[in-house]
């Protein structure tokens, strides 16, 4: 049965028929094997992405958000440094920081600590803004808005005097609020002289940063470096308590020493404020002093001034028509108030320029000064059919260079301008600086203005010979005229003396500067020379100071056409004093004065006399009068029958100037002989002459006639002779006569004369 079942069974299996099928064929596990390769590409592309996401906040972001956890894990409180002090050359402070006080509050932690309740907190808030207000005199509204502010702190009030914080504390502990309210010791910048010395000081502004002036210039040397406390908080953004701090002190600004003299600078801004007001100059004044011999700068003064402490508020000049003036014209118009004439402001030096044109003359050997003849003024000078006329309504005819300068005569120097020529000029205006900054160390200093040495025509030579149609800075001139006094050597312009560090004490001292010797030391005295003329007998005769002597040259230059409405005339005046050893020299200018009323000898020398008749003394410069009081004379104390070494010694300690005829041991030879004799008076530094025989030192007395004070002197000095003075001018007569052999040490007594006050 078996066998035979398995038999049909195989044949029916094998009678069955493959049936072909023609449609696709669809399988759910490939529906499983997509959905997977799908799954898979998003996981990638996520993967990426995420990679990508980690990459940009890892090497772009990363410093960022470093930063940003940084300043959310921590506490950063500033320490401002104390901004250093500013001294003059005496140790007068001129400039300090005082110690004041800075609010600010953490809005977010004035609330009700007990409950938490907001309508409580709303209500502190309130309160707190409106003690604000009224302690600090604060708009209640603003106030306000800043303690329901989301920032983490908010300044109230900055710079707040210690009786304002002493209400503050009060209020704080009646009302017990303690948390939320900052305060942190601060600096106020204060200036005890309020206006001296506006324009070169500078002020602050309200974050202590210097707005102008030496304030600006000096910033990074004032200002120090902040300090700051590093501690850390909670994500609740509270204080952590004892967590580690982290302590970086501040460094205080290092203090500046100013070449300034304070008393030289007061006594300097009293008159100028008297010229610019008894004179009406419109545009105001500037007046320099400074040492030839170092740069230094003693005095530099602009008027009208401002308060330091108030640097925002219009000083009485401007208050009168700040008010009608836009919002723009305002800010010019407090610039311009801050503005330093002195190196901020061009001007065309007018006739104080022809002393620069005269020593070129002298330099280069075209003239000397006192040959005769050698200019001639008609009234007026031709230059190439444009007729140049003479300042004065007489002509001055035939002139010496010494009487050209005493006249201040412009046909002279447009003459003396040709025979040295354009190029010489211009080498010399390099020379003594005109082309270039000076580098003084203070803010905004301006560049000249002068035409391209190629373009120059006859007309401008002219004008430039005698100081007009070019444009430079006061301190340009007054350092120019500086190195003529300084034997010829020019100085780089000193305002800063030294710099202390003030948490080490440890002093930085900043050097004279010398430039180059632009002309010789004896043209420079051939200059210096013809200066003491020009105020002994010329236009200069205003600025004149009783027992000094004193060089100077007037100035007054005409305004371009059609700009006298504008910028007027400029009078000026430039001094030097004592002419034989010069310690001062002084440049006043005046702008815009009346028209009726403009010459720099008639308004600027009266009050360089002012000026000179206060600084002289206080430096110490001793007086030669010897005509107003004996009591400014020497005896000549009797030395004869010591040895020479005591001799000496006790004519020095008078003020003599000692010579000694011998080559034996000063210690053992006793003085025979002595010149002047005892009984004589003489002035400080006369010549002494000690003999230990009877052989006497001769010398020739020099012709002294039409000489200078200055230079008799010099020339006296020179033959070891001594000099008696009688009069102010000229020598016109001298005792002994020229060519007289006398005694070395022996006084020749001169006579001096006006020849008429020139104006």
């Amino acid at each position: 049965m078996e066998r035979k079942t398995g038999k049909n069974t195989s044949k029916k299996n094998s009678s069955k028929k493959v049936i072909k099928i023609n449609e696709n064929f669809n399988s759910q596990n490939f529906i499983y094997v997509k959905k997977l390769k799908l799954i898979f590409i998003v996981v990638i592309l996520i993967f990426i992405l995420l990679t990508g996401r980690l990459a940009f906040l890892q090497f772009v972001q990363g410093t960022y958000l470093k930063e940003q956890a940084y300043n959310q894990q921590t506490i950063n409180q500033i320490i401002s440094p104390k901004r250093g002090s500013i001294y003059d050359s005496t140790g007068t402070i001129l400039a300090t920081s005082a110690s004041v006080d800075t609010i600010t509050i953490n809005p977010g932690k004035i609330k009700d600590s007990k409950s938490n309740d907001p309508i409580k907190t709303k209500d502190l808030k309130e309160k707190v803004a409106k003690a604000f207000s009224e302690i600090f005199e604060l708009d209640y509204d603003e106030t306000l808005a800043k303690v329901n502010s989301d920032s983490q702190v908010e300044t109230i009030a900055k710079k707040v005097e210690q009786e304002k914080v002493d209400k503050l504390k009060a209020w704080m502990k009646e009302n017990k609020v303690s948390v939320g309210i900052n305060i942190d010791e601060d600096t106020k910048r204060y200036y005890p002289y309020n206006t001296v010395l506006s324009q070169v000081l500078g002020s602050c502004g309200s974050d202590n940063q210097g707005l102008s002036g030496i304030e600006f210039e000096w910033e990074s040397t004032l200002s120090g470096t902040p300090g700051k406390i590093v501690s850390s908080k909670s994500a609740k953004q509270e204080e952590i308590p004892n967590a580690e701090e982290t302590y970086i002190p501040a460094e205080n600004g290092s203090d500046l020493t100013l070449t300034i003299d304070f008393n030289i600078q007061s006594i300097v801004e009293q008159y100028l404020k008297q010229a610019v007001e008894d004179n009406s100059c419109e545009n105001g004044g500037s007046c320099i002093v400074m040492d030839p011999k170092t740069g230094d700068i003693l005095a530099m003064a602009t008027y009208p001034n401002y308060d330091l402490n108030q640097p925002f508020t219009p000083n009485e000049y401007l208050a009168k028509t700040y008010n009608s003036l836009s919002s723009d014209e305002k800010n010019d118009s407090i610039y311009k108030m801050w503005s330093n004439k002195s190196v901020s402001e061009l001007y065309e030096p007018g006739s104080v320029f022809k002393l620069i044109t005269a020593a070129t003359a002298l330099e280069e050997n075209i003239t000397t000064t006192d040959k005769a003849s050698d200019f001639y003024c008609g009234g007026a000078e031709d230059v190439n059919g444009i007729s140049v006329s003479c300042w004065a309504s007489n002509p001055h005819l035939h002139q010496t260079l010494r009487q050209s300068l005493e006249h201040s005569c412009n046909p002279a120097f447009i003459q003396l301008g040709t025979r040295i020529g354009t190029a010489t000029l211009y080498k010399y205006y390099k020379a003594f600086g005109f082309f270039d900054k000076t580098g003084v160390d203070l803010l905004g200093e301006a560049s000249s203005i002068f035409k391209e040495e190629s373009t120059v025509i006859p007309i401008e030579r002219a004008t430039m010979s005698f100081g007009q149609r070019f444009s430079i800075t006061p301190l340009q001139m007054v350092t120019a005229i500086s190195a003529i006094a300084n034997d010829g050597v020019l100085m780089k312009p000193r305002i800063v003396k030294s710099i202390t560090n003030s948490d080490t004490g440890a002093v930085t001292t900043i050097d004279p500067e010398e430039v180059r010797q632009v002309i010789s030391s004896e043209t420079a005295s051939q200059v210096k020379s013809m200066m003491e003329s020009v105020v002994e007998d010329g236009t200069g005769f205003r600025g004149g100071v009783t027992g000094y002597t004193v060089g100077g040259k007037t100035g007054t230059s005409e305004p371009m056409p059609g700009r006298e409405e504008i910028d007027g005339y400029v009078a000026s005046y430039v001094a030097i004093s004592p002419v034989e050893d010069t310690q001062v020299v002084l440049l006043l200018t005046l702008y815009k004065p009346p028209k009726s009323n403009h010459q720099g000898g008639t308004l600027a020398g009266p009050v360089v006399s002012q000026m000179l008749t206060k600084i002289l003394p206080y430096l110490g410069i001793p007086s030669n009068d010897t005509n107003s009081d004996d009591s400014d004379l020497i005896t000549v104390p009797e030395v004869r029958n010591k040895t020479i070494a005591e001799a000496e010694k006790i004519l020095k300690e008078k003020g003599f100037t000692v010579n000694i005829s011998t080559s034996n041991d000063k210690n053992s030879t006793t003085v025979i002989d002595q010149v002047p004799k005892p009984g004589a008076t003489l002035s400080n530094g006369s010549i002494i002459m000690l003999y230990d025989q009877d052989a006497r030192t001769s010398t020739t007395v020099p012709d002294l006639t039409g000489k200078s004070k200055y230079q008799s002197t010099t020339e006296l000095k020179n033959a070891n002779l001594n000099i008696d003075i009688d009069g102010t001018g000229i020598v016109v007569s001298q005792d002994p006569p020229k060519g007289s052999i006398v005694d070395a040490g022996t006084v020749v007594k001169v006579t001096l004369r006006k020849s008429g006050d020139s104006y």
